[in-house]
């Protein structure tokens, strides 16, 4: 029916305004505005109190492992030449941690399971919370290429889910899933410290070309504003930009500065291209030893980490998510100054001080994703491509003096990024805030819709797919909605 029109209102009706705001506020009807915005105080208020219980246990875990350990037990009490085995010391035995909770809890799931889910059932299971948890803490911990984001992301959704469907008693797979889609995007919003970018991203990252669950938008941005105020109260932290390239910063753009970042947005998705190639071998690799089971994740996790350990070893800068180390990395400081890797000298005393050392830590830092996310290891790469991108920005920079660095610096690591989580319009605007470059923000786009086009059939996350209920996107119809009951999963990802 032509709803547009007018016609067929009598079976069907608008989803969010089915009646007067009285009336949906007195009868809570599900997917009104009143509805809605209850949800998204109540989901963002929760995922903000859990996203700062994670982000406290996970400070305190760094600090203990990285700094008070090796202050009370290695430095003056080892050779100073031996310092560099606390690395592989504490990787491995957060590795096995990492294993171990695979086998006794569950697969605890990752990004694409979690966007699997958000297609299929419109929710994840709470179930998968307690082992992401212990799992991605390991992770993170031990020293591997991934960060908190995509765990927050699947706890928070997972939440949002839960309590749509147990403390308000939702079943209509559509108002379930935008709620869980809330959750994801409080996560985001409160980890980038950036509502807008965040809560888009968590949009975006479902699908490969631009947001399909368009109708969700408004709310999860809500959502994202409110988990972002919560958590960063709790947590005593600004909302601000957190790293600074170079000073001064960028005071204004020209179009020729757009068409650079056009330019860095077809190297950075070829980048992102032989990227996916190496992961893909190393995944086949790990597929030839039989250690994708869950009963070989100890294993997995040790072969894994031999190579993120080792590039550690040598190039500190590999090390970690690099949310930190981002800004080490994109101003050329030295190893000194990276905030959770000890010791930072590593073995050999690298610095990045050469075009040839930038290349290093951009080459190394993808081998080490790849491999961390082939160990088991649990966590988001959104982070670690971007540190990959800052590195070889910095790299062209030594190549091409006349370029603004900041532009080299963030239109790479937006292309390599847009590349493989397709998310052009929330990764732009989550690069120039974080990194203050609003001027910065016409290029980075260009970078990221370039990347965008320029990938466009080389997905990375197999379960981004066009989601098929585009008749149930507006209009509510009692006798047509799909019910989240109604829904077996089949396993294939659609």
């Amino acid at each position: 029916p032509s709803y547009g029109s007018g016609e067929g209102l009598t079976n069907g009706h608008l989803l969010k305004t089915k009646g007067s705001f009285w009336e949906d506020a007195r009868s809570f009807q599900e997917g009104t505005i009143p509805q809605s915005v209850v949800l998204a105080v109540v989901v963002g208020i929760v995922c903000g109190v859990c996203a700062y219980i994670y982000y406290f246990i996970l400070e305190l875990l760094l600090d203990v492992i990285w700094k008070t350990l090796p202050e009370k037990y290695i430095i003056d009490v080892w050779p100073e030449s031996s310092y560099f085995w606390w690395i592989p010391i504490a990787g491995f035995s957060m590795c096995i941690g990492v294993g171990l909770t695979v086998m006794f809890l569950g697969d605890p799931g990752d990004l694409p399971y979690t966007i699997k889910c958000v297609h299929e059932k419109g929710y994840i299971a709470i179930s998968h919370v307690p082992p992401m948890v212990l799992a991605s803490l390991f992770s993170i911990v031990g020293g591997g290429s991934l960060g908190p984001e995509a765990p927050l992301v699947a706890i928070c959704a997972a939440l949002g889910g839960w309590i749509s469907r147990t403390v308000f008693k939702q079943n209509n797979r559509n108002v379930v899933r935008k709620h869980t889609l809330m959750g994801m995007a409080g996560a985001l919003a409160a980890f980038f410290g950036c509502p807008l970018g965040g809560s888009l991203f968590a949009l975006e990252v479902n699908s490969r070309f631009g947001v399909e669950y368009f109708e969700h938008i408004v709310e999860s941005i809500l959502c994202g504003e409110v988990c972002v105020v919560v958590f960063r109260s709790l947590a005593g932290m600004p909302i601000e930009a957190i790293w600074t390239i170079t000073t001064p910063k960028l005071a204004y753009a020209t179009p020729t500065e757009v068409l650079l970042g056009i330019a860095l947005g077809m190297v950075g998705s070829l980048v992102a291209f032989f990227f996916a190639a190496m992961h893909w071998g190393v995944m086949a690799i790990f597929a030839k030893l039989d250690l994708l089971r869950d009963d070989k994740a100890i294993p997995r996790g040790l072969l894994g980490g031999c190579v993120v350990l080792g590039l550690g070893v040598l190039i500190p800068h590999t090390m970690f998510w690099g949310e930190s180390e981002f800004q080490t990395i994109s101003s050329l400081s030295p190893a000194s100054t990276l905030p959770h890797v000890w010791p930072t000298s590593g073995l050999i005393d690298f610095e990045m001080d050469s075009a040839l050392s930038c290349f290093l830590v951009g080459l190394t830092k993808l081998i080490a994703i790849s491999f961390t996310v082939a160990g088991g290891y649990r966590g988001g790469f959104i982070f670690p491509l971007f540190s990959t991108g800052a590195a070889l920005g910095r790299m062209i920079a030594f190549f091409i003096p006349g370029i603004p660095v900041q532009l080299a610096v963030l239109c790479m690591a937006a292309a390599i990024n847009v590349a493989i989580t397709r998310t052009a319009i929330a990764t732009t605007l989550i690069l120039c805030y974080l990194s203050g470059e609003q001027c910065a923000l016409s290029a980075v786009l260009a970078s990221s819709l370039v990347s965008l086009f320029c990938t466009g059939y080389m997905p990375f996350i197999k379960t981004q797919i066009a989601r098929n209920d585009l008749e149930n996107s507006l209009f509510f119809n009692a006798d047509e909605q799909p019910l989240i009951d109604d829904l077996e999963d089949d396993g294939q990802g659609h």
